[in-house]
Parts: structure tokens; C-alpha cells; sequence
């Protein structure tokens, strides 16, 4: 236990280090021979903690162009920054990404590639009495910020069962907090449950006794859902053309990688938990975490329309409707930007 306060004290810091640095440099970046990517510390976002920390995404790009990273926790955190001009391309949830291509000034943030699908999981507490959705009544339930992906899932599993959140006139109640919070309620005993993504849902279950309710890839047709998406600001995709073409190659042969090396990849995915958070994870929770995700770089597009829907019925694409016509910009048949015309 006193391991893992000390990830999350970790992630909590980094989180806040580098809001801080995007605000100290923002305003001098450019976008000259720079490509500037967002992710998260989650499984979820293999693909780009495996391609940079291998070295796939620079050898791609070659050594003219640098790449520069920025760590979040949560989809609309790296929407703002996306907004700010302080990041190129990001890595983020179905919710984030929507949100991004609606809000954004004339649609220019939109959806390159898939990156991950399913990876995310309803986690009991130990001492509740959670068995089934009837028993949500009543329960104090925790997800990431307000409006990312896990957050939309969970009340839209609160409405198709009748249920409603306490601030909407329901009874359940739910904490919209960052995940290494969500761990210290779990530690506490203060939450019933939690709806996560990996890695996090494993160490729930696994380093504090959470029981997993269910996958949420169960709620959806065929068990698949694009649960991370890369999307890219189009100006700076428009503008540098080949690095970008060059780095989304990368990507999808980064997925293959992924696929095909687990063992490696969970090596190199608890390395980068220690140099950049302080503190790696044991190989059973990266092992389990990682077999709970399937790792893609297909988009899912009819589970980004239908995560649209839900988004809407909760009122998060405003009261006007929404268009997501060219949300996905073009690649050719070989996954590589087209030509921008």
C-alpha cells in the first residue's frame, strides 16, 4: 500500500510539473522542426510511451525533427492544452476527442489514428455491497475529471438502469477526481467503487482487494470500443505534412510491435513508470493490465458516432445538436495522411 501512495504522490507531480511547464513555455514554443505529443501514463497509451521510449518515433521522423512530450491524466487536460497551442497531437478517450473536434475553431482537432480499445472496468470495493446495478442506489462512485471517457460511460450506465447522479436529483452519488485520488478514497474505504481505466483498475483489484464488476468492452457490441484515440491539431498537421505522415507510420507499426512483444513491452512500460514517475509497477498488474486492453490502431469509427450519442444524451455536446462530419481526417490505404488539398 505504501507503494502504491507513493505512484500515485508520483503521478499527482508530474501532472502538476508539467501544467506548470507548459505555462512557463508556451509562449515561446514553436513549431519549427518540433513535434510536440501528449499522452498519458496509462496502458492504454502504449503506443506512444512504447514508441518513444524505444526510440520508434524518433527514428521515424529522423534527428531534424525533435520530439517533445507532455504527461496528463485525463483527455480534457490535453484538449486545453491542444486549444493552447502548447501540443501538436495528443493521445485521448472517444469523450476528449469529440469535444475537441466540436469546440475547437473550425474543427481542427481531429482523430488520425485509433490507439487502444476497451482497457477500462467497474471496480468494487471490498467492504460494499455492489452486485449488480440495482445496488448502485445510495453509493459513492468515483471517475476521472468530468466529461472524459470513464466519466461518460459511468452515467450512461447510471441512466440506461434508471439511475440518476445526486447533483441531477439521484441518489448516487459521484466524485469527479484524478486517478491517483480515486486510489486514495479506495485506500480509505470512502468509495464504493470506481469506474478506471488500466492500469489502474488492476491495481484496485489487485494491490487493494477491489473486486471487478465487469469490463466495459462487455457493454459494447463485438467486446470493442476505441477507448484511446490520436488526434492531432489539422493546422499543424497541414503545415508539416511528412513528420506528421512519417510519425503516424510509426504508429501503427508500434502497434504491431506491441502486439507481438508483450513481455518486452511490459518491461519497457514499468521503466517508463520509474524514470518519469519515480516508481514502477509489479509484473503481475502490468501483465493483467496490459491483457485487459487490446492495443490497435483501427479508430472504431462506429463506436466514436455511438460514444457521440451518449455524450449527447448527457448534455456534453451542448443544447444545439452536433455534426461530427470530418472528425476523422483522411489517410490513403496505407494509413498515411493524404495529401492535403
Amino acid at each position: 500500500m505504501k507503494t502504491r501512495s507513493i505512484i500515485s504522490a508520483g503521478i499527482a507531480g508530474i501532472i502538476l510539473l508539467t501544467i506548470m511547464g507548459i505555462a512557463l513555455n508556451s509562449s515561446v514554443a514553436t513549431h519549427e522542426n518540433k513535434i510536440r505529443i501528449a499522452y498519458f501514463p496509462n496502458i492504454g497509451h502504449s503506443i506512444p510511451i512504447i514508441g518513444m521510449e524505444k526510440g520508434f518515433f524518433q527514428k521515424s521522423v529522423g534527428d531534424e525533427i525533435k520530439i517533445e512530450t507532455r504527461i496528463f491524466d485525463s483527455g480534457p487536460q490535453a484538449i486545453e492544452s491542444l486549444f493552447a497551442n502548447s501540443v501538436d497531437l495528443a493521445y485521448v478517450g472517444p469523450g476528449p476527442a469529440i469535444n475537441g473536434f466540436l469546440n475547437s475553431e473550425n474543427h481542427n482537432v481531429k482523430i488520425l489514428a485509433g490507439a487502444a480499445s476497451g482497457g477500462s472496468s467497474f471496480i468494487v470495493h471490498p467492504l460494499s455491497e455492489i452486485k449488480s446495478a440495482s445496488d448502485f442506489a445510495g453509493k459513492k462512485i468515483a471517475a476521472p475529471q468530468i466529461g472524459n471517457t470513464q466519466d461518460v460511460s459511468l452515467r450512461n450506465y447510471l441512466s440506461e438502469n434508471g439511475l440518476k447522479s445526486a447533483e441531477k436529483g439521484g441518489s448516487v452519488i459521484v466524485y469527479n477526481i484524478p486517478n491517483p485520488d480515486i486510489y486514495t478514497l479506495f485506500v480509505k474505504g470512502d468509495i464504493d467503487g470506481a469506474w478506471v481505466a488500466e492500469p489502474w483498475a488492476t491495481i484496485l483489484e489487485t494491490e487493494l482487494g477491489g473486486k471487478r464488476l465487469f469490463h466495459e468492452e462487455e457493454l459494447w457490441p463485438n467486446n470493442e470500443f476505441a477507448s484511446v484515440l490520436l488526434i492531432a491539431n489539422v493546422d499543424y498537421v497541414e503545415k508539416n505534412h511528412k513528420s506528421v505522415s512519417d510519425l503516424l507510420t510509426s504508429h501503427h507499426e508500434t502497434a504491431d510491435w506491441i502486439n507481438q512483444n508483450p513481455t518486452e513491452t511490459r518491461i519497457v512500460f514499468n521503466n517508463f513508470l520509474k524514470s518519469h514517475l519515480g516508481k514502477s509497477l509489479s509484473d503481475e498488474v502490468v501483465d493483467v493490465a496490459l491483457s485487459n486492453v487490446v492495443i490497435t490502431s483501427d479508430p472504431l469509427l462506429d463506436s466514436v458516432y455511438s460514444f457521440a450519442k451518449k455524450s449527447d444524451a448527457l448534455g456534453y455536446l451542448g443544447r444545439n445538436g452536433y455534426d461530427l462530419s470530418g472528425i476523422f481526417y483522411p489517410v490513403d490505404s496505407n494509413s498515411i495522411l493524404e495529401e492535403s488539398k
